[in-house]
């Protein structure tokens, strides 16, 4: 039975510590918690049963097996590496914090021989780019479309005046690769990241980033051309019960990969 620490109390971090405190018996055990938010990360703790010690992030990477980031992109990176440095796994949702030092990362994990786990999140589509990583390929491109209201305090939104309120069709509000992605639109775009680092890197991967008042779901489209030929991966987003911020997705791909490191038999790629 492995020992879980989440880092993160919000949508994402509960819905996983519940998960594995109702299905995962005998297989995980969420040992610790930790939250900026001490009094939310205890009285979330009561509602378990396995009762978890709320700690520092600090505390919790040294008493786990397996640590879980769920906070935000601001320390995602910190948290990898101390992680990492003392041996331990991690699977990291704010993947955007890891672009900058993603390189330094992977040759971290691997002189720990420590795992780094990086969920789908909101897209699908990353089995096909895993196997067409082997062929040579041309280009991946990802189109983001949200609701205007979606974009709201979105650096680049702030920094160019942009009113989304008076947007009344399709607006693109970026074109560019992954990294200008991630610095203009942080809280948006981890899907650009976890792609960026899935393919062929945050430089050649490509986003264009739309508003459309039209649409009621975040959708993300993904295109891959190459040697292999051509796939097309679209998502439809609906929100998280409970955080209309949270797409339902990302929730369920961080079930499914935290069930993938416990699984014997591996399905897919």
């Amino acid at each position: 039975m492995i020992r879980v620490g989440i880092i993160g109390c919000g949508t994402i971090g509960s819905k996983i510590a519940e998960h594995i405190d109702k299905n995962l018996k005998g297989k995980a055990k969420v040992t610790a918690l930790s939250d900026v938010d001490i009094k939310k990360a205890e009285r979330f703790s009561g509602r378990l049963t396995a009762k978890p010690k709320v700690a520092s992030a600090e505390s919790l990477i040294r008493s786990v097996d397996l640590v879980i980031e769920a906070a935000s992109a601001k320390i995602s990176g910190d948290i990898a590496k101390k992680a990492l440095s003392a041996g331990k796994d991690v699977m990291v949702m704010s993947t955007g914090g890891l672009l900058k030092n993603y390189r330094s990362l992977f040759a971290l994990a691997e002189k720990r021989k420590a795992s780094i786990y990086l969920p789908s999140g909101a897209i699908c589509g990353l089995d096909g780019l895993k196997g067409a990583k082997f062929s040579k390929i041309q280009k991946v491109t990802l189109t983001t479309r949200k609701p205007p209201e979606g974009f709201e305090g979105a650096p680049y939104v702030v920094r160019n005046n942009i009113d989304l309120g008076k947007i009344d069709n399709d607006s693109i509000l970026f074109e560019g690769d992954a990294f200008k992605a991630m610095e203009n639109f942080p809280a948006n775009i981890n899907v650009a990241a976890t792609l960026s680092l899935c393919g062929i890197g945050p430089k050649k991967t490509r986003v264009r980033i739309i508003a459309s008042p039209s649409i009621k779901r975040n959708i993300h489209e993904i295109e891959v051309e190459g040697a292999f030929g051509k796939f097309v991966a679209r998502t439809e987003n609906v929100p998280s019960p409970g955080n209309p911020k949270t797409s339902y997705m990302a929730v369920l791909s961080a079930i499914a990969t935290l069930e993938g490191i416990l699984e014997r038999v591996k399905i897919g790629t």
